[in-house]
């Protein structure tokens, strides 16, 4: 059984204080105990920037901090290589939607078998507030002053998600712990691509996205009667762009991941596999003549 010591963090955290990085941390630690899962086998994997200092925070799971952008595909070769274990992965939006974004969308259309949750701030506030994929047309930063500020529509990892095959997908907001913990269950115990973008405060550089902001702007998709199996609707919510961000799970379905499609070893694990090189030296050979 997991203990709440066992996860105690091994590094100093250095968040800002206020950061939603602290109530997704705790939601992290508080889904890994109620996972009840042996925890050497639950494997982390992050990128780069302020929420991909997790593995760093939590102790006990085996983790991996990655380059910029690229946990998805790391945590992909990970569960191929054993298919046994729970991968999921913490990046940010900065993280994930840009320099990420291209391996964000293939994994959802292989439906690899992992969860992504995306702390998702508008800016990257690592590299000191500059406007991310995911800030609102015409956000003010240090590097989208007005006019007219952030000169794009953003990124939806929610719509981006659904369209292109992901089969779990979700939003959350970091101040709704008991909410977040229980997509988290959710989205590691499904088999699949699962997504849940997480609105998040960022205290130091963000003052539009702000906990007031969140608490008073988002509304449940539950208590509206949302179909989780229908596509169309479930992008129509992604979509939207009114006073209020809906939060829960958009899409939720049952469909063939990766690993069951292609060609792993029958008996045993991809790591413990084991080729003899005259077999692939004779197809080298043939590949020649």
């Amino acid at each position: 059984m997991i203990t709440p010591e066992m996860l105690d963090e091994p590094q100093k955290i250095t968040w800002c204080t206020g950061c939603g990085n602290f109530g997704i941390l705790a939601s992290l630690k508080k889904a890994v105990i109620e996972l009840n899962k042996p925890i050497h086998n639950l494997v982390l994997t992050s990128g780069i920037g302020c929420s991909s200092k997790i593995p760093h925070y939590i102790g006990g799971v085996n983790s991996i901090h990655t380059l910029h952008g690229r946990p998805i595909p790391v945590a992909t070769g990970i569960h191929l290589a054993n298919t046994d274990l729970e991968v999921f992965v913490h990046t940010g939006d900065g993280d994930c939607l840009a320099e990420g974004l291209g391996h964000f969308v293939h994994a959802a259309r292989r439906n690899v078998n992992m969860a992504v949750f995306i702390h998702n701030n508008g800016v990257n506030g690592l590299t000191k507030g500059q406007f991310s994929p995911a800030a609102p047309r015409g956000y003010i930063s240090k590097t989208s002053p007005p006019p007219p500020g952030a000169p794009m529509d953003p990124v939806s990892p929610t719509a981006q998600a659904i369209t292109t095959g992901a089969t779990f997908v979700a939003r959350s907001f970091s101040g709704d712990q008991k909410g977040l913990v229980k997509l988290m269950v959710q989205a590691i115990n499904h088999k699949g691509f699962a997504v849940i973008d997480i609105l998040q405060p960022c205290v130091t550089w963000n003052r539009q996205l702000t906990w007031k902001f969140y608490n008073e702007h988002t509304y449940s998709l539950e208590d509206n009667g949302h179909d989780v199996t229908n596509k169309l609707q479930a992008l129509e919510k992604a979509m939207e762009n009114g006073d209020k961000y809906p939060v829960g799970v958009f899409y939720n379905v049952e469909r063939p991941d990766l690993a069951s499609g292609i060609a792993l070893p029958e008996k045993g694990a991809l790591k413990d596999h084991k080729t003899d090189l005259k077999d692939v030296q004779k197809i080298i050979d043939d590949l020649i003549l």
